[in-house]
């Protein structure tokens, strides 16, 4: 049996993975290929009680070192309970977010190295990365625009803090993209939906059957 493919989606808050992600399933499955679409932190009942941990905005939040140790373990059990297993039997999976946004949250957000971030990826997750890495970039109006739609002023305890946080979100995800180009694609989020989604297939083109 051939192994299916691991495909992240990452970028900011309002950068439209998510939909992204879903057109993205569409597609595939119209060409007849397992497809299954999963997102981080969460996938498994135990990731998706600590995405609650994370999210949520009750009390004081976390550390940055803490954080990290939360989203590594969320991203621990994804990776042995649902992506390695869906992968070996063939499937397409999606995911929207990976260990980039801890790279670019944790990291060049919350000031941790890039060394520790990927530490606690080697040794929860084997160090595991996507075949290919979309990183969907949006101009922070375009971003805020999306945003004030999606939320309605009831972000979450990330996706709430300012923007020069997300800023140096942005910032490191462009560097990675820079560092690692056989991995990542970069892909312009500014446009429809159906624009992002063509320039989404033919970053993929290398991949499909």
């Amino acid at each position: 049996m051939t192994k299916g493919k691991f495909i992240a989606l990452e970028g900011g808050e309002g950068a439209g993975k998510s939909t992204q992600a879903r057109l993205l399933a569409e597609a595939l499955r119209a060409r007849g290929l397992d497809v299954v679409v999963t997102r981080e932190p969460g996938g498994t009942a135990g990731a998706e009680a600590i995405r609650a941990l994370l999210l949520g905005t009750e009390g004081e939040g976390w550390h940055p070192r803490a954080e990290a140790l939360l989203f590594a373990a969320a991203r621990s059990d994804h990776v042995e309970r649902l992506i390695l297993p869906a992968t070996e039997r063939g499937a397409w999976v999606i995911c929207d977010r990976f260990v980039d946004s801890s790279r670019a949250y944790q990291g060049g957000g919350g000031g941790l190295s890039d060394a520790e971030v990927m530490d606690l990826h080697r040794i929860g997750s084997g160090g595991l990365l996507p075949d290919l890495t979309l990183l969907v970039e949006v101009s922070p109006e375009t971003a805020a625009a999306r945003l004030d739609l999606r939320d309605a002023g009831n972000a979450d305890r990330i996706g709430g803090r300012g923007a020069d946080y997300h800023a140096k979100v942005s910032a490191a995800f462009a560097r990675f993209a820079e560092a690692e180009p056989a991995r990542f694609a970069r892909i312009d989020g500014n446009g429809s939906a159906e624009d992002v989604h063509r320039a989404v297939m033919a970053a993929l083109a290398g991949l499909l059957p």
